[in-house]
């Protein structure tokens, strides 16, 4: 057979391998809302960019009647290509062939793959829809893709992307990884599925009301990111990807922006209410101050009293964490303490400078947040806020108070530069609750009770709490005008855009998890 025969059957093989294993099978998936993986692969990737692996790959099982179904690829498509003009590996189950199955070839394509980009310090996406483990195969599958995302995490960036379903092992190799997507009404992610759970426990529960998108995002906050349809997720990775770098080796990508540099905001001096104990939408500040208030939210279903995302300053990537004062008076509980951690630490493994907006009361009082551990829950945040070595610049918008304020970011726990607006108060509680502590014998002596705390209240809040007594103490290094927001932060991450911070030798500390 000639070179030109050999051509004609590599195409021809090609073509086969495409396929995938039945047109009933994708006509299945399409009537279920969803695409098939070479579909998403081509949205997601720049046109004629994508290159394939191992797309002739075959299990080598023999049992059970698997000789008989030996199809190219295994469940999976795996390759690499260009996305926006940067290198993106990534594979994609498909349920169209095996039900996208993981046996050990299925596991060994994805484990390659991602060998191949922490070699190429190139992003990884996982685009999954599988029908769990292949039971004809036994186990130990998955444990060759866990092992390979422990590796590879803090290296790349790793994204999981659920597109159908995700059930039993299988979940943890998308929780390893750094953010996950969900699709609304067609993804679920649970390690025990409905009719197991019936058999063991009794109770009846759908599959998405379990581990839908809902549940998965608001619930447990596993999900980072909940969108509408398979081609609205694949926009949203190509987003999220453009606010990342390619390695921990690697600044995030500096995109040109219109928005200038020295933007004052008038706006700025309207949104804080004259009353302390009146909230504002914190996210109404984040957007004004960002480049073309453009801001990606992650997990913003989940713990709502804390803000977190993505933004840029005069194009830089940075990473916005800030108390939310509409929900719960912005204090910190366990599920806010675990999500702000998380995404210090995202942060800092990529090189995206902190910053903090704090308008913080405190810990949540209550036996309920005391049980559930909010003492090991809170120093989580202290633990990777002090841990990063990235800029950290905090902003104090209003309160600052007690043991929820460091966690939010002081000089002591590596804060490099610390802003205030003319209304932050930095304490270790209200003027109120420091009166009737401070003064408690003052106030039951006086003849008008009520009128000596008032006047007690105001002098206490009038010497202490405001941000001259706390700049006098080198609490706060820059007591700012509201409207010159954007450009002190700017100017701030300008000087330290060139830091470098050294830790001591060590093997790893030990976070309280």
């Amino acid at each position: 057979m000639g070179m030109k025969e050999e051509v004609e059957k590599l195409k021809e093989q090609e073509a086969k391998a495409r396929a995938g294993e039945s047109p009933q099978a994708i006509e299945k998936q399409h009537k279920e809302g969803k695409l098939t993986a070479r579909e998403r692969l081509a949205k997601f990737y720049d046109e004629g960019t994508f290159v394939e692996l191992n797309a002739f790959a075959q299990h080598q099982c023999h049992d059970f009647g698997m000789d008989k179904r030996r199809p190219y690829g295994d469940g999976v498509v795996t390759g690499y290509g260009k996305v926006n003009g940067r290198t993106v590996y990534a594979y994609a189950q498909d349920f169209t062939v095996l039900g996208g199955t993981v046996g050990h070839t299925h596991a060994m394509k994805i484990v390659n793959l991602m060998r191949i980009a922490q070699e190429a310090h190139a992003p990884v996406v996982g685009l999954v829809d599988s029908g769990g483990a292949r039971i004809q195969e036994g186990t130990g599958t998955y444990s060759l893709i866990f092992a390979e995302n422990i590796d590879a995490s803090g290296v790349v960036p790793q994204i999981s992307v659920i597109m159908g379903n995700c059930a039993g092992g299988g979940v943890y190799s998308p929780a390893l990884t750094d953010f996950i997507f969900m699709v609304e009404g067609t993804s679920q992610m649970f390690i025990t599925g409905p009719e197991v759970i019936k058999q063991v426990t009794g109770e009846e529960i759908t599959m998405q009301d379990l581990g839908g998108a809902r549940p998965q995002s608001r619930i447990s906050g596993v999900c980072d990111f909940v969108v509408r349809s398979d081609e609205d997720c694949l926009e949203q990775v190509k987003r999220l990807l453009s606010f990342l770098p390619s390695s921990y080796k690697d600044a995030p990508p500096v995109v040109k922006t219109a928005d200038a540099f020295d933007r004052s905001e008038e706006s700025l001096l309207e949104i804080v209410p004259d009353d302390p104990r009146q909230v504002f939408d914190m996210r109404q500040i984040i957007k004004k101050v960002l480049d073309n208030g453009d801001f990606l939210e992650a997990k913003a279903n989940f713990a709502k009293n804390i803000v977190t995302g993505f933004g840029r300053l005069e194009g830089h990537t940075v990473g916005i964490i800030a108390n939310q004062p509409m929900v719960a008076a912005g204090c910190l509980d366990c599920d806010a303490s675990d999500k702000a951690a998380r995404f210090y630490q995202t942060c800092d493994c990529f090189n995206i400078p902190i910053i903090t907006l704090v308008d913080v009361p405190g810990y949540m009082p209550g036996s309920k947040e005391e049980h559930k551990g909010i003492i090991r829950h809170g120093a989580k945040m202290l633990y990777t806020y002090r841990e990063a070595t990235v800029p950290k610049i905090a902003c104090i918008i209003r309160k600052a108070y007690g043991g929820a304020q460091v966690a939010m970011g002081v000089k002591a726990m590596g804060a490099d530069l610390i802003l205030g607006w003319p209304t932050a108060e930095v304490a270790v509680m209200g003027a109120e609750g420091a009166t009737n502590i401070l003064y408690r014998k003052d106030i039951a002596e006086a003849a008008d009770k009520e009128a000596t705390k008032g006047r007690l209240i105001e002098e206490y809040r009038s010497t202490f709490n405001t941000p001259y007594y706390a700049a006098s103490r080198q609490l706060i290094d820059i007591i700012i005008d509201p409207r010159q927001t954007r450009p002190q932060l700017i100017k701030a991450l300008e000087l330290l855009r060139n830091k470098r911070e050294e830790r001591p030798k060590k093997k790893h500390g030990n976070i309280p998890l």
